[in-house]
């Protein structure tokens, strides 16, 4: 899905959309398939119980499979879906949430440094979390971001805006340029 483009000042382009890393719902699809799992071998279970017994214990155990569902899968699913990082060639955008929506913006000219961290299992899934040093009093850390040492790049390049810095095409031998000039 492509940032709003009603929402981008005049002759901003987006340069990164992405959600966090797909591993952030990693957990979630474990609990999904224990839930169902556990809820069909209690359902396989109440099959002896007697008439009444047997349909109130199959609606308690889908009640309950629900909610766990609801809790542990569809919430996950539902804030990995709603939570967007976005490098556009004026700014940095952040914004999760869906009943209580939050955001960031950082204009490129505000950010002072870019850094990027990433450990073993990070460098596995090819993620990590950028460490955005701006005019605030702290750095802002954004995790699970796909890419990361590729992003890093891009903003690091947007904040010097040296065209010297990115690389040229093969053809005329001269830097590629973006946007702002």
């Amino acid at each position: 899905m492509a940032y709003p483009e009603e929402l981008l000042s005049d002759n901003e382009q987006v340069i990164v959309h992405s959600h966090p890393h797909f591993k952030m719902l990693i957990w979630p699809v474990f609990w999904l398939i224990v839930t169902l799992a556990a809820g069909g071998w209690l359902a396989t279970l109440t099959g002896g119980l007697a008439a009444p017994w047997h349909d109130v214990s199959l609606i308690a155990i889908g009640v309950v499979a629900l909610i766990l569902v609801c809790w542990l899968f569809l919430a996950p699913l539902i804030r990995w879906r709603t939570t967007h990082f976005i490098v556009t060639t004026d700014r940095l955008i952040a914004r999760e949430g869906v009943v209580k929506r939050t955001g960031i913006d950082i204009p490129m000219t505000r950010i002072n440094s870019v850094q990027f961290e990433h450990g073993l299992v990070d460098r596995i899934f090819g993620c990590g979390t950028l460490v955005i040093e701006s005019a605030s009093d702290e750095p802002l850390r954004f995790d699970d971001i796909p890419h990361v040492e590729r992003v890093h790049t891009v903003i690091y390049r947007e904040v010097n805006d040296n065209p010297y810095d990115d690389f040229g095409s093969a053809e005329d031998g001269r830097p590629r340029t973006r946007g702002r000039r």
